[in-house]
């Protein structure tokens, strides 16, 4: 029997096996099924949990879970359907002062060893520390082994003491401030999420059975189009077709509808018309799918919302809607419309427009590079960019990842499973959608700097992502990390035999901060005996045009093999008067990052065979410089130390907060913070300011500016660049995504173009490094701490030898909005429904 449970809103999120529950909060409604929950317990689960065997347990508990919530209680249920599977709560223990909260948590015996009291435990400890609880304890029996698992397992630094058979349980939870604990419990959450997400798209990305729903036996549709493309690519899984006027279509055993087949399809790929979309999901979901993609174009804001509803109750991923499909060419699946299968290889790809996707898969295969895994995610109501890293990050086939995404729904998760991912492998994008990113009236010089390209180019940068102004840069990107190396440093040597093409390739790479090569010494005499008459050597080196095709072999070996060269760029145009010069590149022994410019050829790149494996061959010399500088920033990024997140123990954050509630108590809508607010919140973050009389007098030194500005998608975004009246004029200023670590704060203070007055320009005094490092990172850990500061102006900072002070500062506060960005959630929050009995 089942019982109704409250129509109360709350979030879908993955367990261990992949399947959805829905987490939300008790209510009174749910008395009967929390009560129905536990009287179905064994008696050796309910002795577990209760400690002994009353038979009024039951009850007593569900009247405690499902009172009315209030600060010193919460309760939180986990449905699996509309059957309460799983409840947690806390109590906040009366003579704790509100900083601690005793645990419970009890799970359906049906639904054991699938990762519900772990999942719960995460969103308790959410919950808990929105509410600044600052530790949880429990107590449980010592034989109950899964709960003392989930404890231990949970990523917190949980302490145990055992006495007379029971295991007291003391969690401190991490605190804002904590850094590296923090830090540790989010990647331990992460690392939950990634195995659960890559559960859940198996179905979808290495399905046993797929059925095509609205095939058509007219050629030219799209549900044709893709029931053609799988049945001839080579697909060993069970193939159906599902149209209600055919027995067989190609082939493909067909039926009228999702009920009438002989099996239960892991995938079900959608090709109907709109308004018949919700009812197919539906059908879906009720049959026990696990996939759905979604080709069809025209489906509403509201009908999209009913989509993924449908999806999350049934549990089932969603690709799309309005999207090209999926292709996994190593298993044989082409679940596209495209003209031609892909190729299978090492690339993953993710995209939100499928014709570029389309382009994209065609460039690759036409490469050699192939594509381990491709979506193209459309409206992208569920699966996104963050899902196909995951895939990605554990598939055992993919190298590199190449993103095509318009807006990105969870930055800080998303950066966070970027930097991750990245550390393994190259995860390249484009910029797309620049020119939509307007500016809009400032209310300061932060907020004039800060616009949402900013955001996005910092949350690039942060995380590794190699990102292209256009797609042709990103195809050649692509082509070079597929096939090479990243450069372990800037220093590029250039051998041409065209002398105007190395200097070209000289510029380009000047261009971009790559560090020219200039033989010297032994090297330089050994190339003086291969070089021809009238050749140079001083870097970039010119063969001249009558080079043989083994003294540029070893020309290209002797300049790979110096200890100061990172990566070889070989330009050559083949002419009657020299050897084969591509052949001479390909049999060259080079061990370190080489590119080819062959300035003849009809392609804007591909890949040569080599003898250390493949090397892209780029058109033009400005492509290969390009390529190589996006790979050595990258190569940089990856081989740099990745610092914590540091802690301040001088740091009154609990102060600042109390600041806050003051203010907003008499502004209930925010605003400008009063100057005797302003100082008391930056001394509170020991960031200096001076008085106003010091201000007068104060003389030398560097002046810059030190912001912060709220993006509501991104977080906050710490601003620094030349400050005073030169802030708006020149212009010069970079930006980050707070929280900033110690290699951030240094990367944006040398962002600048105005970075060498800082470290001491032409015989003038440096300035204090240390000293402005440390009062970025301050500002940094003060806009995490604090949500509620949206706006923050440090302008200017004198930057001195000895110390960096800001003058002038004034902060912006707005009522929090709570949010987790990193709690394990589906996109969708639920809407209140209610089921019958």
């Amino acid at each position: 029997m089942s019982h109704r449970v409250a129509a109360t809103a709350g979030v879908y999120a993955l367990l261990a096996d992949g399947s959805t529950v829905q987490i939300r909060a008790a209510a009174a409604g749910d008395f009967a099924a929390v009560k129905a929950m536990h009287e179905a317990m064994s008696p050796d689960n309910a002795y577990l949990r209760f400690f002994s065997t009353s038979r009024t347990a039951a009850e007593r508990e569900a009247r405690r879970v499902t009172r009315e919530p209030r600060a010193d209680h919460a309760a939180l249920l986990a449905l699996y359907g509309a059957e309460v599977v799983g409840v947690a709560s806390y109590e906040v223990v009366p003579s704790s002062g509100g900083k601690t909260a005793e645990v419970a948590f009890a799970v359906a015996d049906t639904m054991h060893h699938r990762g519900i009291a772990m999942l719960l435990l995460e969103h308790l400890v959410s919950l808990a520390r929105a509410r600044r609880i600052e530790s949880f304890t429990a107590e449980t029996l010592s034989e109950n082994i899964s709960m003392l698992h989930v404890f231990s397992d949970a990523g917190l630094a949980a302490r145990s003491a055992r006495a007379e058979g029971v295991v007291t349980i003391t969690i401190p939870l991490p605190a804002d401030d904590t850094g590296k604990q923090l830090e540790d419990y989010l990647d331990t959450v992460a690392l939950r999420e990634r195995s659960a997400n890559v559960a859940s798209l198996r179905p979808v990305f290495d399905p046993k059975s797929v059925a095509v729903v609205g095939a058509s036996r007219r050629r030219g549709t799209v549900g044709r189009s893709v029931l053609d493309n799988i049945r001839t690519c080579g697909y060993q899984g069970q193939l159906y077709a599902v149209n209600p006027n055919a027995s067989q279509i190609g082939g493909v055993p067909c039926f009228p509808d999702v009920a009438s087949l002989p099996e239960t399809p892991e995938l079900a790929l959608l090709a109907v018309p709109p308004l018949a979309v919700p009812d197919v999901a539906e059908a879906c979901g009720a049959r026990g799918v696990r996939g759905l993609v979604v080709f069809t174009t025209g489906i509403g804001t509201a009908e999209s919302a009913d989509l993924l509803a449908i999806c999350r109750r049934h549990g089932m991923r969603l690709i799309g809607p309005n999207c090209f499909g999926i292709a996994v060419p190593g298993i044989g699946l082409d679940a596209t419309f495209a003209a031609a299968h892909p190729a299978a290889g090492t690339a993953g790809l993710v995209m939100q427009s499928g014709g570029i996707g389309f382009a994209m898969v065609d460039h690759l295969s036409r490469l050699g590079i192939g594509i381990s895994s491709f979506a193209s995610v459309g409206s992208k109501l569920d699966v996104s960019s963050n899902d196909m890293l995951m895939w990605w990050e554990q598939d055992g086939q993919t190298k590199l990842a190449v993103l095509y995404i318009e807006s990105v729904g969870n930055p800080r998760k998303f950066a966070r499973t970027a930097r991750r991912v990245g550390a393994r492998l190259p995860v390249l994008t484009v910029h797309a959608g620049r020119s939509e990113a307007g500016q809009q009236t400032a209310a300061s010089p932060t907020a004039a700097i800060a616009t949402s390209l900013v955001s996005r180019e910092a949350l690039f940068e942060q995380a590794g992502i190699i990102a292209t102004p256009g797609f042709g840069e990103l195809v050649e990107a692509t082509a070079l990390l597929a096939a090479q190396p990243p450069p372990v440093g800037r220093s590029v040597a250039i051998v041409s035999n065209v002398g105007g093409a190395g200097v070209l390739a000289a510029d380009a790479c000047t261009d971009l901060g790559l560090a020219v090569h200039h033989p010297r010494g032994q090297l330089k005499r050994k190339l003086h005996a291969l070089v021809p008459g009238g050749g140079v050597v001083a870097g970039p080196v010119d063969t001249t045009a009558t080079v043989s095709r083994d003294d540029f072999r070893q020309v290209l070996e002797l300049i790979a093999a110096d200890e100061d060269v990172d990566a070889l760029i070989a330009l050559v145009l083949p002419t009657g008067a020299t050897g084969d010069l591509v052949a001479a590149i390909q049999e060259a022994d080079v061990s370190i990052t080489l590119t080819a410019v062959i300035l003849n050829q009809t392609e804007a790149v591909r890949l040569l065979d080599a003898k250390n494996g493949k090397a892209p061959a780029y058109g033009y010399p400005e492509a290969a410089a390009g390529a190589l500088a996006r790979a050595a920033r990258y190569g940089e990024w990856r081989s740099a130390p990745h610092t914590p997140v540091p802690g301040f123990s001088d740091v009154d954050a609990a102060g600042a907060r109390a600041v806050i509630r003051g203010f907003l108590a008499h502004a209930p809508d925010g605003g400008w913070l009063p100057p005797a607010d302003v100082t008391a919140l930056l001394r509170l973050y020991g960031i200096p300011l001076v008085s106003e009389t010091e201000a007068r007098t104060i003389t030398g030194g560097t002046e810059v500016i030190i912001g912060v500005q709220d993006d509501q998608m991104f977080g906050p975004l710490v601003v620094f660049g030349l400050g005073g009246v030169a802030t708006e004029v020149l212009a010069d200023h970079a930006a980050r995504l707070a929280p900033l670590t110690e290699t951030d704060a240094d990367t944006l203070i040398n962002s600048i173009r105005s970075a060498p007055l800082l470290h001491g320009h032409r015989g003038s005094a440096a300035a204090d490094i240390p000293a402005l490092r440390d009062v970025l990172m301050r500002v940094s850990r003060l806009a995490d701490d604090l949500p509620e500061v949206t706006e923050l102006d440090l302008n200017p900072v004198i930057a001195r030898q000895l110390g960096a002070v800001a003058v002038d500062a004034r902060i912006r506060v707005t009522p929090e909005v709570p949010q987790d960005p990193f709690l394990r959630r589906l996109r969708l929050t639920c809407r209140p429904r209610s089921r019958p009995d």
